[in-house]
């Protein structure tokens, strides 16, 4: 039996996007099978962005960015943080990385740090169904952005799933929030939680790895 790595987050967590080079570099180890499990976090809910939230959401990037190095740009800042009144929901960028896996799956763990580079670098609206639909075609999914154009009951009854699968696992491993890895290997699931992520990448994989 081999290792899986689950990986539970949520496309508008900013913390997980601090983690993106670690999760993109684990995702080219052979080694491993790396699971995508979004956690349905920021979706739904009906949150709009406020200054209150914008200045939280800010606070937190900023210490995300000197942690990690990801760039929080000022065009994120003015375009997604300062446009008062739009939407905080992951439910559209949640529900394109499930009709990616649903039919490239080998290309969810690209369509996800595409999606995250558009807001948080490009200071694009990834809340936005029509934004998310000209990123998966720019990608070439055509068919992914026709199936998230349409949403059609098994596409949601497929995210639903997902989300119900990913916060079982954060209920039954105690995950307090995302990022988090669920580790499946011959001994057993353990939980690995977000620091793991943020330190030199050797040091995640002896963790992994470790008994």
């Amino acid at each position: 039996m081999g290792t899986t790595v689950t990986y539970l987050f949520d496309p508008l967590c900013g913390w997980c996007y601090g983690a993106s080079p670690v999760i993109q570099k684990l995702g080219q180890q052979s080694a491993f099978t790396l699971e995508l499990a979004p956690t349905g976090l920021f979706s739904g809910g009906g949150r709009i962005m406020d200054a209150a939230f914008a200045d939280y959401a800010w606070s937190n990037d900023v210490r995300i960015e000197k942690l990690t190095g990801q760039r929080f740009t000022e065009d994120y800042r003015k375009n997604v943080l300062g446009r008062h009144g739009n939407r905080f929901d992951s439910a559209t960028a949640t529900l394109a990385l499930t009709a990616v896996s649903m039919t490239e799956p080998q290309r969810e763990l690209e369509t996800l740090k595409i999606l995250q580079d558009a807001r948080y670098v490009h200071g694009l609206d990834t809340c936005n169904v029509a934004v998310v639909e000209k990123l998966l075609r720019d990608l070439g999914l055509v068919a992914v952005a026709d199936s998230l154009a349409a949403a059609d009951a098994e596409l949601l009854a497929a995210n639903a799933a997902r989300i119900e699968k990913a916060q079982g696992l954060m209920q039954t491993f105690g995950a307090q929030g995302v990022p988090a890895m669920v580790i499946t290997d011959v001994k057993g699931s353990r939980l690995l939680r977000g620091n793991a992520l943020y330190g030199s990448f050797d040091s995640l994989l002896s963790q992994i790895t470790a008994a």
